[in-house]
């Protein structure tokens, strides 16, 4: 009988022993390996640190060249933060390098109009959109012969030739003509000398919050429209998904829509 009870005690004890050391494995396994600190990090330094260019208006970039940065995406990133409870830390960098940036751990998300794209989706996480846009076709207000993306066959239309939207335009059917950029091919429309340019409506908006685009239409938009969000680096799912939760909140109060008449004098984040 003495047998049977000492052999139990010993069994239990090594029972409890072997459990113990089983629960201590995981906790530190949960410590070293597959751990998603994404947010915790964040909010255990304070700061969220954000990859931008800071030469690209109106999303981010300093005012008079010189200034504070600022810009859409500074104010969106910025206003995610305040509900992340942290402050918003700015790391600029060229556009060839920021997605290698982010990979490197130089900071925690992009913001720079990124739009999402099977390719950049398949290698990012990417918050819920923040912005919607479509392609548009500038003509002048009095042109009635282009209303379409079908019409602007054979019409000739100022284009940068390394921009998506050269694609399109020489896929409808254009004769383009090359320009360095926005500025010099809506110049060139305002002035008559081509029927007119292919480019991203927030362009468009832009450039008509800050001179009035008189004399200037919208004669067309794509059917589909373009979604930019924050970019995280593959596995940031905790700190995707405050973003995502931060973004909704914006939304519902306003904030984000405010931003967006600030900028671009309508409600470009839905």
């Amino acid at each position: 009988m003495k047998l049977k009870i000492m052999s139990a005690v010993l069994f239990t004890a090594i029972a409890v022993s072997l459990a113990g050391c089983s629960t201590g494995g995981d906790t530190d396994s949960d410590k070293t390996a597959g751990a998603d600190t994404s947010l915790s990090a964040v909010q255990k330094s304070g700061t969220l640190t954000v990859g931008t260019e800071g030469t690209y208006r109106p999303f981010t970039f300093h005012e008079n060249g010189s200034g504070k940065l600022t810009g859409f995406d500074v104010e969106v990133v910025e206003a995610v933060a305040g509900k992340l409870g942290v402050k918003a830390k700015f790391e600029e960098t060229q556009w060839d390098g920021i997605f290698a940036g982010l990979e490197a751990g130089r900071f925690d998300v992009i913001a720079n109009q990124v739009s999402i794209t099977q390719e950049r989706t398949a290698k990012y996480e990417f918050s819920t959109p923040y912005t919607y846009s479509t392609g548009v076709i500038v003509v002048k207000s009095d042109n009635t012969s282009i209303t379409s993306f079908k019409t602007l066959s054979g019409k000739t239309s100022a284009q940068s030739l390394t921009s998506n939207w050269n694609t399109l335009a020489t896929e409808s059917g254009a004769n383009v003509q090359a320009v360095e950029g926005w500025a010099q091919s809506v110049a060139l429309v305002e002035q008559g000398r081509v029927d007119a340019t292919v480019n991203d409506n927030l362009t468009y908006l832009d450039y008509k919050k800050q001179t009035g685009a008189a004399g200037l239409k919208v004669a067309a938009n794509t059917d589909e429209k373009s979604e930019s969000a924050l970019a995280f680096i593959k596995g940031s799912t905790a700190l995707k998904t405050a973003a995502d939760k931060a973004l909704a909140e914006l939304t519902a109060d306003g904030t984000l829509a405010k931003i967006s008449e600030k900028y671009f004098g309508t409600d470009v984040s839905k």
